[in-house]
């Protein structure tokens, strides 16, 4: 395997920081991300995991791994499942760029949102927790852990419009023309009312870490997105599931729920709701049109680094070609949206 960085000066480095001996280190590339390179490192009695900023030309506000880590250390005794955070490195000589030491979690990561092998009880199970899990982060008050100053606690819908739309148009990559109403159409239909809470930016199934025998979360991974935002914002994209169909892109769109043992979107939302003590959730179409767009927007920067040659996975174009059609389905959520009003 061919790592892009100096093993013993990293190993070095990591005996300075008492966290590994003089036994050699064994590294893996950790699979599934498509964003900062996580390494999986062992060395004698110690096991952790390696989580570093990409190298190469990097679009403005993306890989924020001290963004990452400060989060996630942050919620350590709030009871939201985080792995525990070891160390932070700001010293590019060591591996070139940023990155940060965290416990390796031993558990299911899974990767299929149907569960394929599982009985519809023990689907249902998984389901219920990924929800008790997004409930409960939303309800942490962020002001007693220290992250007052972690984002903006106003106008989380149109700094993340404005923030995704540079982004795109920062790319040289045509956009589409769904993205570009997408654009145009967003900022001027954010429904009145807000709230803040702290926001994952991206919780889907393979974003966790479940116990390797029961339908438990033991850790949330992958918070290069995180942010102070609308608790809504982070529910809504975690159910684009309920409208992408699998021959897309990991959804489970026309699916068959009950055989399966699936809730529905809509029964989904409601445990939610009564979890976070609301009656009700409105404007759903408009935060479905706005996280296709996000996710299309993401997919986008894949897309460009894909182009532009650094990208970290190996499918990095044929991900980022989701994006239009993600668009696609976000503007009819708009349109929907529209005519509902």
């Amino acid at each position: 395997m061919s790592l892009s960085f100096h093993v013993p000066a990293l190993q070095a480095y990591l005996q300075q920081q008492a966290l590994c001996g003089s036994a050699p280190l064994d590294i893996r590339v950790l699979s599934g991300g498509q964003s900062n390179p996580t390494y999986r490192v062992r060395s004698g009695s110690f096991e952790f995991v390696i989580r570093k900023q990409p190298e190469g030309s990097l679009l403005p506000g993306a890989h924020a791994v001290d963004r990452e880590y400060r989060v996630m250390k942050a919620l350590a005794g709030t009871g939201v499942p985080v792995p525990r955070m070891l160390h932070y490195c700001e010293d590019r000589s060591v591996l070139g760029t940023p990155f940060y030491v965290m416990e390796f979690l031993a558990g299911r990561v899974l990767m299929d949102q149907a569960l394929p092998g599982m009985t519809p009880a023990e689907r249902g199970a998984i389901y219920a927790e990924m929800n008790r899990v997004l409930a409960a982060l939303h309800c942490v008050d962020y002001r007693q852990i220290g992250l007052e100053t972690f984002g903006k606690p106003a106008n989380y819908f149109g700094r993340q419009i404005d923030r995704w739309s540079k982004q795109c148009r920062a790319s040289t990559l045509p956009l589409g023309d769904s993205m570009q109403r997408l654009m145009d159409w967003l900022p001027v239909h954010i429904p009145e009312g807000d709230e803040t809470s702290i926001v994952h930016g991206d919780y889907r199934m393979d974003n966790l870490v479940f116990h390797a025998t029961e339908p438990r979360v033991i850790g949330i991974l992958d918070w290069e997105l995180s942010t102070l935002g609308h608790p809504l914002a982070d529910l809504s994209y975690h159910c684009m599931s309920w409208h992408i169909p699998p021959s897309l892109w990991r959804g489970i769109a026309g699916l068959d729920f009950a055989a399966l043992g699936l809730p529905t979107e809509a029964a989904y939302v409601q445990q939610y709701a009564q979890a976070t003590g609301r009656d009700r959730i409105d404007h759903w179409d408009f935060y479905m049109a706005y996280n296709l767009f996000r996710m299309a927007a993401i997919l986008h920067g894949i897309a460009q680094r894909a182009h532009d040659g650094t990208a970290n996975a190996p499918d990095a174009k044929e991900t980022g070609a989701k994006a239009q059609p993600l668009a696609d389905l976000g503007w009819q959520c708009a349109l929907r949206y529209q005519a509902s009003a």
